[in-house]
């Protein structure tokens, strides 16, 4: 069969930009923008990425968390300050009404300073509560973390792919759950300034009778509930919203499995340079380990594959403790240095066999082995005459 040689790629293929070479930073797009598996990122993140994302400032937030924070706190600041701030609304207005005919604002600058001062008075307390709500809302979920990565100009995403970009912002999960949670936020208002407004409707028909004083105070009431009850709803639908904001931060994280091989090599080094590295620790750790031989008090032998020294001091330790063993090669120095310190060499296979395969230098010996080694070391103590 003869192949065709004329193209088959559909006529909008064959009129598209070629893509980028590897490596190349040109088009470089910031990996955020999409989903993971659109860049065959399937595999959980590492510790390291995701500490590394958080020195870059991403981490999993809700602004719908802070939005409900900073609109409860600065409402019920405002209800328990209310007292206050009505005196200092009232004083204000006393004063302005009681020179408005005194003072010519155009030229007459005193003025100013008092606008200013009665403004502070009023505002400070609020603006402060609403600021530190801010704060608060941020450390709730994700900690003290302060960096200025986030703000850096980054020119990576000055070139986005649009196609991508919009499916993510009108045709993905997300762009429906937001639109879902934006509905449900009016829903929510909605409903609960009707109920409020309902449940006082009669007292309002009635406000055109009713003294200046009870009217304000009616429609603050009314007005402050629907705030306050608005503020603890949005904070509560915006508990699933974090959760949903934690979910796509984790699956923007997401490495492929390359990316998982490159850190390793990284964090663990090149597998030659770590089987060097790990040769030499044996080899100093067999150096240090023959120069312990001298202070052991009995070695014990396979006889001939296995030499473990056992050194016993009952005032500062609480069993015998091994501070060298070996085998083959080893096993014969540890002997050969055991003979010339005049240090006794027991025999005993099971007990050798079973030090070197469960015991490392340095530990004392399990408690199921307490009894042979009592018997060993009263032979020790017989043969060298000293007091058991």
């Amino acid at each position: 069969m003869i192949a065709p040689v004329f193209p088959l790629t559909p006529v909008w293929q064959r009129f598209a930009l070629p893509a980028p070479a590897v490596g190349s930073t040109r088009f470089k797009m910031d990996l955020q923008w999409f989903a993971a598996e659109d860049e065959g990122r399937t595999e959980e993140p590492t510790e390291q990425k995701i500490r590394k994302a958080r020195e870059e400032g991403k981490v999993a937030k809700s602004n719908e968390v802070t939005s409900a924070i900073v609109l409860l706190f600065p409402v019920i600041m405002i209800g328990i300050l209310a007292p206050y701030l009505f005196q200092q609304m009232g004083a204000m207005l006393r004063y302005f009404l009681s020179v408005s005919a005194q003072v010519d604002v155009s030229r007459d600058t005193t003025i100013v300073p008092v606008f200013y001062t009665y403004f502070v008075r009023l505002v400070l307390p609020v603006a402060a509560v609403a600021f530190v709500s801010a704060i608060l809302g941020n450390v709730l979920q994700v900690g003290f973390l302060f960096t200025a990565k986030p703000i850096t100009p980054d020119l990576t995403r000055v070139v986005p792919r649009f196609g991508r970009f919009f499916r993510r912002s009108f045709m993905s999960g997300e762009a429906l759950f937001n639109l879902a949670k934006s509905v449900l936020k009016i829903i929510i208002v909605a409903a609960i300034a009707y109920v409020n407004i309902s449940s006082a409707y009669p007292k309002i028909a009635h406000l055109q009778t009713a003294p200046f004083l009870l009217s304000v105070n009616l429609i603050a009431g009314v007005a402050f509930r629907i705030l306050v009850e608005a503020a603890i709803a949005l904070l509560i639908v915006s508990l699933p919203d974090y959760m949903f904001q934690r979910r796509l931060h984790m699956e923007s994280l997401k490495m492929s499995k390359q990316e998982i091989k490159e850190e390793r090599k990284q964090s663990e080094g090149d597998p030659l340079v770590r089987s060097r590295l790990r040769e030499r620790m044996r080899e100093l750790l067999t150096k240090n380990m023959l120069q312990n031989v001298p202070r052991a008090d009995v070695v014990v032998t396979n006889p001939t594959h296995f030499a473990i020294a056992m050194e016993w001091k009952k005032e500062r330790m609480a069993a015998p403790m091994v501070v060298a063993k070996g085998q083959d090669n080893i096993a014969f120095r540890i002997r050969e240095i055991a003979n010339e310190h005049d240090i006794p060499i027991i025999e005993n296979k099971p007990l050798a066999r079973a030090l070197y395969q469960e015991v490392e230098i340095g530990d004392v010996i399990p408690e199921q082995y307490y009894e042979v080694m009592a018997i060993i070391l009263a032979q020790v103590y017989k043969l060298t005459g000293r007091a058991v």
